[in-house]
């Protein structure tokens, strides 16, 4: 029987071992920040196996990005409906300040 090739999934699971004594090293409040970069990852591992990279981080880390530049985008629209709603408030309190 045929040997296996290791998915990309494996591959990223071998990476965050070796992260292991880094995590553990971390303070605890960036731990699950730490986690949080290889669940990144893993939400793209199918698109990161087709690429068959050589070097398994250079799709992780473009996943990693990905994601947090999805994430920026969504706290930009988040602020920018936060300033529209202030710039309402503002306006409906002025016209109250001007009205007699």
């Amino acid at each position: 029987m045929g040997r296996t090739n290791p998915t990309y999934r494996d591959a990223l699971q071998a990476i965050e071992d070796r992260w292991g004594d880094f995590r553990r090293a971390l303070r605890r409040r960036d731990q699950p920040h730490f986690e949080q970069l290889f669940e990144y990852a893993r939400e793209h591992a199918d698109a990161s196996g087709l690429l068959n990279h050589q070097n398994p981080i250079v799709p992780a880390l473009f996943s990693i990005d990905l994601e947090q530049e999805a994430r920026l985008d969504d706290h930009e629209e988040r602020i920018e409906k936060l300033e529209g709603t202030l710039e309402t408030r503002r306006d409906r309190q002025r016209r109250q300040e001007n009205d007699p």
